[in-house]
Formats: C-alpha cells, sequence, structure tokens
C-alpha cells in the first residue's frame, strides 16, 4: 500500500511516487475480484480517517491480489480543492457534505454519494489536563491556548455551530488545516486544550486525555464517500466503496468511535 500525509498540491502530487509497504491483514468481504495485477486504486481521505482506512486499504489489498492502494489524507476542504485542480484520485472521503456537494456539483463525482459514519467532536488536553479544562465554556476563558481546525475544515465548521449554539465565545492561538494538525499541537504541549474528533482523541489514547462536552451534539459530521468521475479504475473504487459500507467495513470505523451512517 502507499500512503501519502498531508500537505499542500505540489507537496502531494510529489509525495504520491513514494512507496510504504504495507502486508494485507485479512479478506475483503462482499468485494468484486480487482481487473488484474497492476491495477492502483488512489484514495483521498479526510485525516481523521487515516487509522481506519489503513486498515481497510490493507483488507482490500488482501481481497484482491495485484492491486495497490495508495491513501491520502488532509483535510477534506484541501482534498477538494486538490481534485478540483486535477489531481489523480478514484475515491473521496469526506469528513462533511459540504465539501463533497463542491465536487459534485462541479461534475467530479460518479454517482451518488454514500454517507458510511459519523463523527462528533471532544476536547483533547495533554496528559494530566494542567490548564484545567473541564467544559467548554472552559475553552473560552482569558489565557486558555485554544487550537481548532479553521473554518472551511469541517471540524472548524463543526467548532463555530457549537461555539453560537452554546453561546461561548472562542479566541484560538492557532487555526490549522487538518484535525491531525490541532491534535499534533496539544500532544506537544503547544496548546492547553485542541477541538478534535472523537475518533482522533481515541488513536492518541494515552497521548491526550478527552474532555467530552454535551453540546458537540449540536455539530454531528456526515462522512460521505464516492468514486471519481476521474477515476481510471472505476471497478476497484465501487469495490473499495462497498468495503467500507460492508458489515466488515462498519466494524473498523466502529472500533475507532465513528458514529453508524444508519439513523
Amino acid at each position: 500500500m502507499k500512503k501519502v500525509g498531508s500537505g499542500k498540491l505540489t507537496g502531494l502530487l510529489a509525495a504520491l511516487a513514494l512507496t510504504v509497504g504495507l502486508p494485507g491483514c485479512s479478506t475483503a468481504s462482499g468485494s468484486a475480484a480487482g481487473s488484474g495485477a497492476g491495477d492502483t486504486l488512489t484514495v483521498f481521505a479526510a485525516a481523521s480517517l487515516q487509522a481506519s482506512f489503513t486498515e481497510l486499504a490493507r483488507t482490500y489489498e488482501a481481497g484482491h491480489p495485484g492491486t495497490t492502494v495508495t491513501l491520502s489524507f488532509a483535510g477534506s476542504a484541501d482534498l477538494a480543492t486538490q481534485i478540483s485542480q486535477g489531481a489523480p484520485a478514484d475515491v473521496f472521503a469526506s469528513a462533511d457534505t459540504r465539501n463533497m456537494d463542491k465536487l459534485q456539483q462541479a461534475g467530479l463525482v460518479d454517482g451518488e454519494p454514500r454517507v458510511f459514519a459519523t463523527n462528533t467532536l471532544s476536547i483533547a488536553v495533554p496528559h494530566g489536563n494542567p490548564a484545567g479544562i473541564r467544559s467548554f465554556a472552559d475553552l473560552g476563558k482569558p489565557g486558555t491556548r485554544l487550537v481548532q481546525c479553521a473554518r472551511q475544515v469541517p471540524c472548524g465548521a463543526a467548532a463555530a455551530a457549537v461555539e453560537q449554539q452554546a453561546g461561548t465565545d472562542l479566541n484560538p492561538v492557532s487555526e490549522e488545516n487538518s484535525v491531525t494538525d490541532v491534535l499534533g499541537k496539544v500532544i506537544s504541549g503547544e496548546a492547553d486544550a485542541g477541538l478534535v474528533y472523537v475518533t482522533d482523541v481515541n488513536a492518541a489514547a494515552g497521548k491526550v486525555e478527552a474532555v467530552p462536552f454535551p453540546e458537540a451534539a449540536a455539530a454531528v459530521n456526515s462522512y460521505p464517500i464516492a468514486a471519481l468521475a476521474t477515476s481510471r479504475n472505476n471497478p476497484a473504487a465501487q469495490a473499495f466503496l462497498d468495503l467500507v459500507a460492508s458489515p466488515e467495513g462498519q466494524q473498523v470505523l466502529a472500533e475507532a468511535g465513528f458514529g453508524s451512517s444508519r439513523p
């Protein structure tokens, strides 16, 4: 499997040439076989999906010998921009419907996107919670070093919705382009708290602590996935979508902390 990290368009396209070997770990369920040896499937996915989609890519490769999955993770807004500018990809998984809608309106999505998971915000604090953050209101206290996503990023839009609903004014010291960047600043001690997803706190267990808050229910993000109209391997793209929606795929997502796509 090939995997590249987040970054701007030029850096991303250059990084797509890098290869990191990851062996398959199980067989895919309910997916058709790939079209043959030498296939490549390129998946652009929201940063919060990194752990889950890395596991699902291994599963896909194990069930489709000869197919290599390339994973590119970044903020959904950045990925949507890269796709609209011609970055090669077969599948796009967004952390919100807004960025998927932009690509759909531009004619870049093949078929109707499927909502495959939901996610909610949590407060991440460094181990020991040195700033004593206990609630969403505490994030607005003077002197609190809060880091959150920029508003064009799904986690930032969700934070803005909660902020308005709760009536708490937030003054972040930094706004990041992806939720993993927010989490990184909390882990490094550069922030007293960060607004991230529940799944991110789960993935960083032992490095950060979670401060749940009831106001998070005001902004539940739906995650859609779709094959792209520019895909050069549509059968493989559709098979990957089927894996994500399958009981096996949904179990992987649930174990990461994602909510069900079903109402």
